[in-house]
């Protein structure tokens, strides 16, 4: 009998050392000081996922995205000013403040209006930010990755701006710097307002297209002018559309503005024709913006190819700034 007790005393305290052992082998030395460490568990760290509400819907996207393709050039120029890396462009028509994005090491994702979507799909993007000229392909980008609406609303700028400079700094992590920009920004055109009050100066804003021009008035694209930087239009009534009103010269000279602001859309997509030399002709040059050398020849990098964006809308706020 007590043989079996021995014995099975034996077998357990070999059971204990063997578990001791096992443990042991578990664990890490610490080389310093000879004591044992627990292996450490990796935490997996998991994305937090933003829904975002668009003009064209509504989507699911994970915060910190690291694989941008961005479409609308003032979401570009605001991921610039942010510091936030993008990895596809449409390298057609970049504005030349932008010309670092015709690099290379940017995938070329296509046109504007025509992208290259087995190039955006064999970039595997977990975003992809679009705007007007690409809104009509918005379900077929979908369906590659997670597509955001980010055209700017002319018949409410600055509301629709914000909102799309706040989305962003959300879904990047930069809210503070955001604050601190929209600040400064609402400062500055306090402060046009209150010049551009005091000033019964009637404006006119034209596009200048191959020797034909257009006219764009209150809510329209350019109407930031009017319905933002308060200067008072020379023709309320005109049609408010994305492509302007088709005038001629000599409702130029009848309208006759004080100030007469000129983008010149040649000059952005890179034509042969000039705005300048069609525009200064003699019915123009009778009119008071002529005379009192307010012809105003706005960037078209700013004006026509971007705008909606950190950095195109302080240089826009700037150019206005210098009318005054």
């Amino acid at each position: 009998m007590k043989k079996i007790l021995m014995t099975m005393m034996l077998f357990a305290l070999m059971a204990v050392l063997v578990a001791c052992g096992s443990k042991d082998e578990d664990a890490t030395d610490d080389k310093t000081t000879g004591d044992k460490t627990e292996p450490k568990v990796e935490e997996t760290e998991t994305a937090e996922p933003m829904v975002i509400t668009h003009d064209l819907g509504e989507t699911t996207v994970e915060k910190n995205p690291e694989k941008v393709v961005v479409f609308d050039f003032g979401m570009l120029d605001t991921l610039d000013e942010l510091g936030v890396e993008v990895a596809g462009v449409p390298q057609k028509n970049i504005p030349s403040y932008l010309s670092k994005y015709e690099d290379s090491k940017y995938v070329n994702v296509g046109g504007l209006k025509e992208p290259d979507f087995e190039a955006i799909h064999a970039m595997k993007p977990d975003v992809i930010l679009i705007s007007g000229r690409q809104s009509a392909m918005y379900d077929e980008l979908s369906e590659i990755a997670p597509t955001i609406f980010v055209g700017v609303d002319t018949t409410n700028y600055m509301e629709s701006f914000k909102e799309n400079m706040e989305m962003v700094a959300e879904l990047f992590g930069k809210e503070d710097e955001m604050k601190a920009e929209l600040a400064d920004i609402d400062e500055r055109i306090a402060a046009i307002n209150e010049k551009s009050s005091k000033s019964d100066a009637k404006s006119l804003i034209i596009l200048g297209n191959e020797g034909k021009v257009s006219a764009y008035g209150l809510s329209s694209r350019f109407g930031i002018i009017h319905d933002v930087f308060g200067f008072k239009a020379a023709d309320e009534k005109l049609e408010v559309s994305t492509h302007g009103q088709s005038i001629t010269f000599e409702y130029i000279l009848e309208t006759n503005p004080d100030i007469l602001f000129v983008i010149d859309r040649d000059a952005a997509i890179g034509g042969d024709a000039s705005a300048k030399d069609s525009i200064e002709n003699d019915l123009v040059k009778k009119t008071n913006a002529y005379k009192d050398g307010k012809i105003i020849y706005l960037d078209p990098d700013y004006w026509y190819l971007s705008g909606g964006g950190l950095q195109s809308v302080k240089e826009m706020i700037k150019e206005v700034e210098a009318v005054l």
